[in-house]
């Protein structure tokens, strides 16, 4: 399988003064194009970090990482900010929708960015929408309007309205109920079947069995790759 996310002795150090304190130390990690993989494991372990580094939100201290081939390592901004634009897809724990906006231009965001013109816009959000589970008829609505399940699925659709070739999400399940989070981890099966190559940080084992592989990380490393037990996945424990 062609690799699209490439780690190779990937440090993260922080500095506050003379202190340095290692977030991530020496991670490898390779994800093909096509994979759903999780990544888990305790408040602390770096599993943010590594995800905001695959993310270009942050850069490593030293090593390389590789998005499609191309050393993203030491990019300017303006060429970091291309690549979340055009190669990415975020979801976030807490959504991160902006209230004033309705559901339809929280969803176009991305696209307005590139350029996209209007009259493309909004086929591009409906189509998004449907692929994320949601309804037409949440567009106009205010995302306050909204529960928090049918508010993650509206930040999925924003996250893959561009056709990104990486979705990136953490704990997108956190701030859900157990049904909630069930819808959303068949979505992200669902997109997955659609060959979307899905990175997932998840402190939940019943959600991280719902992807394709998982990894420990503990104290900055990948101490461990397992297969998922998937008759564990959210999707089979709850009203399945």
């Amino acid at each position: 399988m062609e690799p699209v996310i490439e780690l190779n002795n990937v440090w993260k150090i922080y500095k506050t003064g003379s202190i340095e304190t290692p977030a991530l130390r020496g991670v490898n990690l390779v994800v093909g194009r096509g994979d759903f993989i999780s990544i888990m494991g305790p408040s602390g372990s770096g599993k943010s970090t590594l995800l905001n580094i695959i993310g270009l939100l942050d850069k490593p201290t030293r090593g390389e990482v590789r998005l499609a081939g191309r050393d993203i390592s030491k990019l300017s901004g303006r060429e970091m900010a291309y690549y979340r634009n055009y190669y990415l897809g975020f979801v976030f724990q807490r959504f991160n929708l902006v209230g004033r906006l309705t559901v339809r231009e929280n969803i176009e965001l991305p696209l307005i960015a590139r350029g996209v013109p209007r009259s493309e816009r909004l086929r591009m959000v409906v189509k998004a929408l449907s692929m994320a589970g949601g309804d037409e008829s949440w567009l106009e609505k205010k995302p306050t309007q909204l529960s928090g399940g049918q508010q993650q699925r509206v930040a999925i659709a924003r996250a893959i309205v561009g056709n990104p070739l990486i979705l990136l999400a953490d704990e997108p399940t956190g701030n859900l109920d157990r049904a909630s989070a069930k819808v959303v981890m068949e979505t992200f099966q669902a997109l997955n079947s659609r060959g979307l190559t899905i990175v997932l940080v998840t402190h939940d084992p019943e959600v991280a069995n719902c992807s394709e592989r998982i990894y420990v990380i503990r104290d900055g490393t990948i101490i461990e790759s397992r297969e998922p037990v998937k008759s564990r996945c959210i999707t089979k424990t709850v009203g399945g």
